[in-house]
């Protein structure tokens, strides 16, 4: 038998079938969530080649960066007087006050450059030398171990 309160309870769909049907026609189900998609690879051997051609224009950019930058820092310290504060202090240190030597004519704005030319040149050799060698070295060790194992994810 049936209690007053149970039958007074409304179903979950709604009290007839007709408003079942009605309700369901105006909802849409969402599209499932497609699952990220993994993928496992391994770096076996990487191309001498063009690791030498890639540090080779990474150095020579790191170069044209050294010799510009030792140019603009000789400059700035000429334009700010740095080198008038080192004769000074050269000066009283020796006690040459005023007769000293010239760090200026020591330390010449082409002298920087050469100087900072010659590094740039030497850094574009080792580097790309340096580069070269460790992916040589690299496909040594990845024939023996097997490489570097990487997972990548599609989001």
């Amino acid at each position: 038998m049936v209690s007053k309160t149970q039958a007074a309870k409304p179903t979950k769909g709604g009290s007839s079938p007709a408003s079942k049907n009605s309700s369901a026609k105006g909802l849409v189900r969402p599209a499932p969530k497609a699952k990220a998609r993994r993928a496992k690879l391994v770096v076996a051997k990487i191309d001498a080649w063009s690791v030498f051609k890639v540090a080779f224009l990474l150095s020579v950019g790191l170069g044209i960066v050294t010799v510009v930058a030792g140019i603009l820092l000789w400059t700035t310290m000429d334009l700010t007087g740095i080198f008038d504060d080192i004769n000074a202090l050269l000066g009283t240190i020796l006690g040459t006050e005023g007769g000293g030597t010239q760090i200026q004519e020591l330390v010449t704005l082409g002298q920087v450059a050469s100087f900072s030319t010659i590094i740039a040149v030497l850094n574009v050799v080792l580097i790309t030398v340096a580069a070269s060698l460790g992916a040589l070295l690299y496909n040594v060790c990845a024939s023996l171990v097997g490489g570097i194992g990487l997972t990548l994810t599609d989001d």
